[in-house]
């Protein structure tokens, strides 16, 4: 019974998971805007902290967490049945938006003690309990991220174009990727800071990804670093800058809203050609 459970929770909500190859890339403030996108547009939305060592979602956000993963997978190993996954949580709340942080442990000692089969329970849980659940990762291929990453619906590969062994990485990352059987479509790359300066073309990166770039993000540090010092995600507080408007475009590209909103531009466009030929 407990078995079902588990297998029914398994085939609910959406798991994204945010991911790179490279150090300070902005996974862990693309991973806060994704969930706080996700949470103004209606969806209930999980943010889970999956740097165990150094996650930063709660400095990030300037929460005080009571309590971590590593208490939910400690409660989770000594509970039979359903857990109450919610008491785990850290909840962000700024006017109408909320949605909740999973934050990574506190002590050292606490993230060596998690295993990644631990991990995959714990999320196989709450993922039942949330639309939408978004993964901050670290950059290396662990048995944890592989795990996670099986287990996602979708990959959200994060990458910059600015520096040739970060490039490199990236195709290394992205044929691990393939070699392992994930489809293409499991996988989107994303750009950040793409007008950063930089002599390397965006074309001859896409030609040795063999793949183009799903979505892209304008460079604005400085915005960034504003919002990380206020606690307050970009696509709350800053929503008309050009890099909150390129989250929430990509939000909406995820959820198919781009399209719905494309469809009904072409509709309307149509009458309007139609009554003027009437």
């Amino acid at each position: 019974m407990v078995k079902q459970k588990v297998e029914e929770e398994i085939r609910s909500g959406i798991i994204m998971t945010v991911f790179s190859t490279a150090s300070a890339v902005g996974k862990t403030l693309l991973s806060i805007n994704m969930a706080a996108e996700l949470a103004r547009s209606g969806y209930k939305v999980c943010v889970v902290d999956l740097d165990l060592q150094f996650g930063d979602i709660c400095n990030y956000l300037h929460l005080s967490p009571q309590k971590t993963i590593y208490d939910a997978q400690k409660a989770a190993e000594n509970t039979v049945g359903q857990l109450d996954y919610g008491e785990y949580m850290t909840p962000y709340e700024y006017e109408d938006t909320i949605f909740s942080v999973l934050a990574a442990p506190q002590k050292m000692e606490e993230a060596y003690n998690i295993s990644t089969q631990a991990v995959i329970e714990v999320l196989a849980g709450i993922r039942g309990e949330y639309d939408y659940v978004v993964l901050d990762t670290t950059a290396t291929f662990s048995d944890l991220n592989l795990a996670v990453m099986d287990l996602s619906t979708m990959i959200t590969f994060v990458g910059i174009v600015d520096f040739i062994p970060t490039i490199k990485n990236m195709k290394v990352g992205y044929d691990t990727m393939r070699s392992i059987g994930y489809e293409k479509n499991k996988i989107r790359f994303v750009l950040n800071r793409s007008n950063s300066k930089t002599h390397i073309e965006l074309q001859d990166v896409e030609q040795l990804l063999e793949e183009r770039f799903y979505h892209i993000l304008p460079n604005d540090f400085l915005t960034a670093i504003d919002s990380i010092h206020q606690g307050i995600p970009l696509v709350i507080n800053d929503e008309e800058t050009a890099l909150s408007r390129g989250m929430q475009e990509l939000i909406e590209k995820y959820t198919n809203r781009a399209r719905q909103r494309s469809s009904r531009k072409n509709a309307s466009l149509s009458s309007w050609v139609k009554r003027l030929f009437k």
